[in-house]
């Protein structure tokens, strides 16, 4: 009986439960139908993009406008501006008109200074000569030599020469005659000047001793001016007695200084003093009234090139100098 009722009751809970759920789904009730509204005029389609603007069209907008901030803005910004920090980087437009009108130096100088400056200084050049091709006498002597620069490369001067107390005659010379009553005619020299121009066209430096650096220029020279000179009378010194007469010279020649400070330095030079010169006569009157006449000692008078060679001293005045360059 029970287990009857057991299955009464299940039957019963499968027969009510389509119909609870059945009830869960009702149908939900629709919302009022709305009046649809009327259509009205489309609005303008947007142009298609292109990449240029017409600036007159008012469908298309203008970009934003930029101001770029002005030295007066930038005076006024909080903290302070470029101008209230450093006023002179915001010039003024008469600064600028003033500094647009104003001359260029166009002068460049791209080479180092000349080490020794000569413009305007006063060289004083003591020196020691020998001649050099005359191998039968020898005419040593001092000289002095002054020089004024008119510019750095250009100087008029004189110079100087005493050789009275030097003069030579070579041993052979003196030999040969002794042994052969052969000789040669010699001449003997007093003293020599000149007035010379000096053009400086070379400078440089170079090192020495692997430790000095020296500074040097060259230069040639040339001038004028006169030599006294006579015959050394060997072919009849009894009779003969010559005096020192002026010949007027020409001279030419180059050196090389070498500078050991600004103001002091050493000199070479060679030079070759041309002139004409008077020489004994070889031959002897045979009579002792026509061996008295002067006329008849004076032989040849040829060209002579007197080339010699002067080691010597320049020291330049002032000492020192300032440097006066164009801006």
């Amino acid at each position: 009986m029970k287990q009857a009722q057991r299955w009464l009751v299940l039957a019963l809970a499968l027969t009510v439960l389509p119909t609870g759920a059945y009830a869960q789904k009702k149908p939900q009730a629709k919302p009022a139908a709305t009046a649809k509204p009327t259509p009205g005029p489309k609005p303008p389609a947007a142009p298609a993009p292109t990449t240029d603007i017409e600036i007159d069209d008012p469908n298309v907008a203008k970009p934003a406008e930029t101001t770029t901030p002005t030295a007066d803005s930038a005076s006024t910004s909080p903290g302070g501006g470029i101008c209230d920090i450093d006023p002179t980087a915001c010039p003024k437009a008469s600064d600028i008109a003033a500094l647009g009108s104003r001359e260029v130096a166009a002068d460049v100088y791209a080479v180092q200074q000349i080490y020794a400056l000569r413009r305007h200084r006063f060289e004083l050049n003591p020196y020691w000569s020998t001649s050099l091709n005359d191998q039968f006498v020898s005419h040593p002597g001092p000289g002095l030599a002054a020089n004024f620069y008119l510019t750095n490369v250009l100087a008029v001067g004189v110079n100087g020469t005493y050789y009275q107390p030097f003069n030579g005659d070579a041993d052979f010379n003196f030999e040969a005659r002794r042994a052969t009553r052969l000789a040669v005619p010699l001449n003997e020299y007093l003293g020599a000047f000149a007035l010379n121009f000096t053009y400086v066209p070379i400078y440089g430096k170079f090192s020495g001793f692997r430790k000095f650096i020296f500074h040097y220029d060259g230069y040639v020279v040339g001038g004028v001016g006169g030599m006294f000179t006579r015959p050394y009378a060997v072919i009849d010194s009894d009779n003969r007695k010559f005096d020192y007469e002026l010949r007027a010279t020409f001279n030419a020649g180059f050196g090389l200084r070498v500078f050991f400070n600004r103001w002091f330095a050493i000199t070479g030079e060679i030079r070759d003093y041309i002139y004409q010169e008077q020489v004994e006569n070889t031959t002897v009157a045979n009579t002792q009234v026509e061996q008295q006449n002067r006329k008849t000692w004076i032989g040849e008078t040829p060209i002579t090139h007197n080339v010699q060679a002067q080691v010597g001293l320049s020291i330049f005045f002032p000492f020192s100098w300032e440097y006066r360059l164009p801006k």
